[in-house]
């Protein structure tokens, strides 16, 4: 390689035989993909067989309102599954533009995309480095890579080669694309283009992962094909006991969609959809942005939340947190004077180099101020930083030079102070995870014979409430592994100070140091391989791949970049750890909201499959038609659902064991209290009928039918809000809604009777107030049982913190 660069004709060559510096493009499923996809499902083919059966048959309300149904829950996952796959665009836009390099002995500027490998970069402060290079000139050179290393601090580099298999943040002889030019200048090489480049490389891994099922989106699914299964051999078995009977086919065919209505909860998929909603909105107050519904509820289950340090853990800002010297003003002085950053308004950040920050603002704090010293002292000369001298010096208007720099090239230096006792506290800060600068003054241009000041040890400081949210992560049953591209010896001391390290912890599994993406992806896949519920957190580029590949994915909204952002499934507006824990606790209100609601939805229609089944048994006529059976699943049961998915979280929700993710949404005891509602809901309105066909007609019996069943699930609604504790134990006023619910219905399915249209449509009849009273006090039963055997300690089972599958 010349100072002349690459001829034109060389690049030329190269580009056409190597290709452009760009990203590999990723490709998601398209719109019809994903709308095809909602068609694929069992409990789905069901009703679309049974609209399909209602045309042919003449019926054709009953078709259409099953059609709308198909299509209206389709539209609902198509819409939370449709979100664009932009992670590989975020890549590409990360990269420079255009980029500065050395062609035919001239700096000229092209489209990055056009750099190849022997390019020779030109690279100045500010700059975007277009791809990686390793450097042969560089001058106070550094650079920004914490979005691709996890390195908090801007990185030295100069020319001095590194070994081949050093770390990537210990590669200082090298720049990579991606990274931004913090300070200095310097050329380089290039020695890898496009996908053959660090980001290159995360950008296959990211390719490589996927986005996890979660644990809902897994028992869900579970559930939907049990249903669809156990509905199809029910409606085989009465389709052949009616076909033995002698039953005309049509009737057989009406009976057999009647059932497979009633056993489909139609309204579950947008139950769910609404209730993860309710939990995004809530969730966003708590300055959590989901951008993947399920991942509202699979955050609740989390068993492993693996971190990033900087800006999660701690404030991402570097501060002044010890002093040593005779005099610690003096000693804050003297660094400021020797310093070029610039406090902003505020008085709590500024701008220049992040240490030179953190020592403005201990100035400010102690009254000092870089512009008074600039005033009163004006600088006269300046001997910049640089990797070899790791020193800064300046010769200020009153004769004297203020040096800072690292105290192994300051302190030899010094001919006065307290040079042993400056070494053993150096020693001490640095093991407790502190940078150290050594502050010194003296009068000679050349940096020697200085007057030792003191030492200043500085770190990025943990967030208060990150301390706060670890211990209540251990009383939940979580484990916090902190990973970081940090040196240990940092990351060790913020662990301890964190919380993170206990007696009972191994420090190999929580604390991760220097870790790579290639690290990052491989310990979440560890955590993953061991059974847990792995959510991951992170900001840069090099934290992609493992957010993909974790059950949840959660990146930072002030510090992360569009590549984290878009791998994620949620986003924290605020960066702060604590707000994950937040989130866990709304998780897991969640999951138990839905759980809830599924068996109360659940053991309405196998009431409603108990009833139909029992009636062909015995040799009655249909109690109820298939829009019937929709209108108490979409409309009578599917509203007090509603209300009992916005239930607040229990207060003790933190302070149990997350669930193991192989116990199901509906375990043993859950079906064990489907079974149990649904054969006392049946015997009820099948006796109700039963004694009406006798005693009137079958119009009127089927009016009774009708509403006593209506009723009796919308009452039940009450005793479905705890499995343990009766209505009035619940808290009622914390649930308003679900009262203003039970009313609205009871009077919304009294005025069908009474309106020319619903009474055509649903083929009943008015209902006299006789009638009325008869239907809500035997409507009352179930729910009475329930709550008296709430009473008795025969309680509707709740499923432990721990079960096995049922």
């Amino acid at each position: 390689m010349t100072a002349r660069g690459l001829s034109t004709e060389a690049a030329r060559r190269l580009l056409e035989e190597h290709g452009a510096n760009e990203l590999p493009a990723e490709h998601g499923p398209g719109p019809l993909r994903i709308l095809a996809g909602q068609f694929t499902g069992l409990m789905v083919w069901l009703l679309i067989a049974a609209s399909a059966l209602s045309a042919f048959l003449g019926e054709v309300a009953d078709a259409v309102a099953i059609g709308v149904i198909v299509l209206v829950n389709a539209g609902i996952g198509f819409a939370q599954e449709y979100r664009a796959e932009r992670a590989m665009d975020a890549l590409r836009a990360m990269t420079a533009p255009r980029a500065r390099v050395v062609r035919d002995g001239h700096t000229t500027m092209i489209p990055a995309a056009q750099v190849v490998v022997g390019d020779l970069l030109v690279l100045d402060a500010g700059d975007v480095v277009a791809a990686d290079a390793r450097l042969v000139e560089a001058s106070a050179l550094s650079t920004n890579e914490a979005s691709l290393t996890g390195e908090s601090m801007p990185v030295e580099k100069g020319t001095e080669p590194t070994r081949d298999a050093a770390p990537l943040a210990e590669r200082t002889d090298h720049v990579f694309m991606g990274t931004a030019v913090a300070t200095g200048s310097g050329r380089a090489e290039v020695a890898a283009t496009g996908r053959a480049t660090e980001l290159g490389q995360i950008a296959g891994m990211l390719a490589s992962t996927r986005a996890e099922e979660t644990p809902l989106e897994a028992h869900l699914r579970r559930v939907g094909r049990t249903l669809a299964l156990g509905c199809v051999v029910i409606v085989a078995l009465v389709a052949i006991s009616g076909l033995v009977r002698g039953d005309p086919w049509g009737e057989v065919v009406i009976s057999g969609i009647s059932l497979a209505v009633a056993a489909v909860p139609e309204g579950l998929a947008a139950i769910v959809t609404i209730a993860l909603a309710l939990g995004v909105q809530r969730m966003a107050a708590r300055r959590a942005l989901v951008r993947r519904l399920p991942a509202v509820e699979a955050l609740g289950c989390a068993t492993v939340i693996c971190t990033d340090k900087t800006g999660t853990l701690t404030t991402g800002k570097m501060r002044v947190r010890e002093l040593w010297g005779r005099d610690h003003d003096e000693v804050v002085r003297a660094a400021i004077a020797c310093s070029d950053a610039e406090l902003d308004a505020t008085g709590l950040d500024g701008t220049g180099d992040p240490t030179e920050v953190a020592l403005v603002v201990a100035g400010a704090e102690r009254g000092i101020r870089r512009e008074d010293i600039e005033e009163r002292q004006p600088r006269v000369a300046v001997h910049p930083f640089d990797a070899v001298r790791k020193r800064m010096s300046i010769r200020r208007a009153d004769g004297r030079v203020y040096v800072k720099g690292a105290p192994d090239l300051v302190l030899p230096r010094v001919v006065e102070g307290d040079v042993a006792g400056a070494t053993e506290q150096n020693r001490a800060m640095a093991a407790r995870g502190l940078r150290v600068l050594a502050v010194a003054v003296g009068a000679r241009d050349d940096e020697s014979e200085l007057t030792l000041v003191g030492l200043v040890g500085l770190a990025d400081p943990p967030r208060t409430e990150a301390i706060a949210a670890i211990a209540a992560a251990r009383a939940a049953g979580i484990r916090t592994v902190m990973i970081t591209g940090d040196q240990a010896l940092t990351a060790r001391a913020i662990a301890r100070e964190l919380g993170l390290l206990t007696g009972a912890d191994d420090e190999r599994e929580v604390v991760h140091a220097r870790a790579t993406p290639e690290d990052k992806l491989r310990i979440v896949r560890e955590w993953k391989s061991r059974g847990e519920i792995v959510a991951m957190t992170g900001d840069g580029v090099n934290d992609a791949p493992a957010l993909r590949e974790a059950h949840i994915g959660i990146a930072m909204g002030k510090t992360g970049t569009d590549v984290a952002r878009e791998a994620a499934s949620i986003v924290l507006t605020d960066d702060d750890f604590a707000t994950i824990i937040e989130a866990v606790r709304e998780g897991r209100g969640i999951f138990e909201n839905i759980q809830k609601t599924l068996v109360y939805l659940l053991a309405g229609n196998m009431a409603e499959l108990a009833l139909v089944v029992g009636a062909a048994l015995l040799g009655l006529p249909l109690p109820l038609t298939a829009l019937q059976i929709l209108w108490i699943n979409l409309v009578t049961d599917s509203l007090p659902a509603l209300a009992l998915v916005m239930d607040p979280a229990d207060a003790d929700v933190l302070r149990r064991p997350p669930r193991p993710p192989s116990q199901p949404i509906l375990g043993a005891s859950q079906w064990r209290t489907v079974a149990f509602v649904a054969l006392v809901e049946a015997s009820v309105v099948l006796a109700t009928y039963a004694w009406a066909l006798d005693a009137r007609d079958g119009v009127e019996a089927r009016n009774l039918a009708f509403s006593v069943l209506v009723f009796s699930e919308v009452l039940r609604s009450f005793a479905a809000r705890s499995p343990a504790r009766v209505f009035f134990a619940t808290d009622v006023l914390s649930n308003l809604k679900l009262v203003a619910v039970v009313a609205l219905t009871i009077l919304v399915q009294l005025g069908i009777h009474h309106v020319p249209f619903t009474q055509e449509l649903f083929e009943i009849g008015a209902i006299s107030m006789a009638d009325c009273a008869l239907s809500l006090f035997l409507g009352a039963v179930p729910v009475t049982v329930i709550e008296i055997a709430k009473l008795l300690g025969a309680r509707v089972p709740r499923a432990p913190a721990r079960t096995s599958p049922a």
